[in-house]
């Protein structure tokens, strides 16, 4: 298992749309071991396989490790996710994201999604979510179709947010391999995806 540079925006990687996992090997095993090594390391609850340069439909997800009374890790891996159902009551969430270092925007979602996946033995899978989980599996599947956090939020939000990690980019702040953001907020005002 390896931890993995991640892909930072502004990049055209993250706006394509991922491909389906045609069979379910150690391969993708791997990848999926190595994105969850990735997002423990660089203390997110989400990660895509696109944010490692991957495109494919794989995804991790663990909301709960980082809270001092669980001391666990709780992961789940979907491969070829895809939002069933949903609510219409919504939620919202200042999210974060991995690719997004440092930058938050409030995002409005349903509060409860029903999803079907593959695991990671290949079987098909149907979970139910809500709260932080249902947020979070929405985020990352967005991210397999090519839409980030920052397209659900005002143009001028989205343009200042992109405008910074230029500047970042340019300044070098995100090149070294040991960058990694150590959020602690509270998942109900920040969560890293």
């Amino acid at each position: 298992m390896t931890v993995l540079p991640l892909v930072i925006a502004p990049d055209p990687i993250l706006q394509q749309i991922s491909a389906p996992v045609d069979v379910v090997d150690d391969a993708v095993r791997a990848t999926l071991d190595d994105m969850l090594d990735t997002m423990y390391r660089s203390r997110g609850i989400g990660l895509a396989a696109v944010q490692i340069g991957v495109l494919k439909r794989l995804i991790v997800v663990d909301v709960h490790w980082r809270e001092e009374e669980a001391g666990t890790r709780k992961p789940l891996k979907l491969i070829n996710a895809e939002i069933l159902s949903d609510s219409e009551e919504e939620s919202a969430y200042n999210e974060g994201c991995l690719s997004f270092p440092d930058q938050f925007s409030e995002v409005v979602r349903p509060a409860y999604v029903k999803v079907g996946y593959l695991d990671e033995n290949g079987k098909k899978q149907v979970l139910e979510a809500d709260g932080l989980l249902a947020t979070c599996i929405q985020h990352e599947i967005d991210h397999t179709n090519g839409i980030n956090f920052v397209d659900h939020i005002s143009r001028l939000k989205r343009e200042m947010i992109i405008k910074k990690l230029v500047k970042g980019k340019k300044l070098g702040l995100f090149d070294h391999d040991d960058h990694h953001h150590d959020h602690d907020h509270a998942h109900g005002e920040h969560c890293n995806h």
